[in-house]
């Protein structure tokens, strides 16, 4: 089902009534100079503003003379309720998360709440998410570019999920060859999940594939260390901590962390940047999706089975055998025709 929905402004999301608001607000690393001017309004709109107690803390000056309410580490629902129930009381309530609220924080165990209790957007409480940087940008900010590429983020948190689950999500994202964020890598309780994580990764990427810790991003106890796939379980690492780990193009230059977007494959960067032979500016690489079914298909007349096919191009054959047996119906596009890409 294809529903399509009228997006209102920001500041009237969801508004039908007359009784209270819940403004899910991501407050970025924490610092106000990254925090969005939404945010920082919505806070100061707010009656009520609850929060993690060291969330709370990180946006103590922006306070003064609201009820605060603070909760524990494990006590997300708590917090949702709390929200719900000074919003059916009329009030305009900041229920506020690090980072953005939908990545890892309250909007998820918000709506559950909401949903139980019978919540729908029609209803008088209104909704608003407000988005902030994650910890995933964040981090990646202060090490440089890591992100240009393909990523993906991975919590290493087991309290609510089971470890297979995690560990398939592991060893899927580093053999398909992600940048790959950990979030929650390691506790005072959890140690020795950052050291499966690593043992995964070492199964598909070389043991000098670069990563870099951040502790703290932006914030008063900033730390960041770079080292490798084979070192970075024995690195100091905690809860406040994000590990990036970068993928098979990624390097480490002059202390900055970089992914290349993939210009090499189609510019010959030794050469002013001139378009390698067989390739267009502009349009996909002839290894692209039609150039790739193409030499698939002068493979497969080539004599090459199914089962060669998948383990040259180390896909499932099924998905091999889908791809040949489509009708070759997408032409390219028109001369004079061209993607423009960021």
């Amino acid at each position: 089902m294809t529903t399509d929905t009228s997006v209102p402004p920001p500041h009237d999301a969801g508004i039908t009534g007359t009784a209270g608001r819940i403004s899910l607000v991501g407050i970025g690393p924490g610092h106000t100079d990254h925090m969005t001017a939404r945010a920082r309004a919505a806070i100061a709109e707010a009656d009520v503003v609850v929060g993690y107690v060291t969330y709370i803390k990180l946006v103590a000056d922006l306070l003064e003379g609201k009820e605060v309410v603070r909760k524990g580490m494990t006590e997300e629902l708590d917090r949702a309720v709390h929200a719900l129930e000074a919003a059916r009381a009329g009030k305009k309530v900041a229920l506020i998360s690090s980072g953005d609220a939908g990545v890892y924080g309250m909007a998820g165990p918000t709506y559950e709440v909401l949903f139980q209790a019978g919540w729908t957007p029609e209803d008088d409480v209104a909704v608003e998410i407000v988005p902030g940087a994650s910890a995933i940008n964040a981090c990646a900010a202060l090490v440089g570019a890591p992100l240009t590429h393909d990523f993906c983020s991975i919590s290493l948190s087991d309290l609510l999920t089971p470890w297979p689950v995690i560990a398939r999500r592991l060893d899927a994202a580093a053999a398909a060859d992600f940048v790959v964020a950990l979030y929650n890598p390691k506790s005072g309780r959890r140690t020795r999940q950052i050291v499966e994580a690593q043992r995964l990764f070492l199964r598909h990427r070389r043991a000098d594939t670069p990563v870099a810790i951040v502790k703290s991003a932006y914030r008063r106890r900033q730390h960041i260390v770079h080292t490798t796939l084979d070192q970075m379980a024995e690195q100091e690492i905690g809860m406040l901590s994000t590990v990036l780990i970068g993928n098979s193009s990624t390097f480490l230059r002059e202390g900055l962390m970089v992914t290349p977007r993939g210009y090499a494959n189609k510019y010959d960067v030794d050469q002013g940047f001139e378009t390698r032979e067989g390739e267009k500016a502009g349009r996909s690489l002839s290894s692209g999706l039609l150039g790739w079914i193409e030499g698939l298909r002068a493979e497969q007349a080539a004599g090459a089975g199914l089962a060669e096919l998948a383990s040259r191009h180390r896909l499932p054959a099924d998905y091999i055998a889908q791809v040949l047996a489509a009708p070759d119906e997408h032409a390219p596009a028109e001369a004079g025709t061209e993607e423009t890409e960021a």
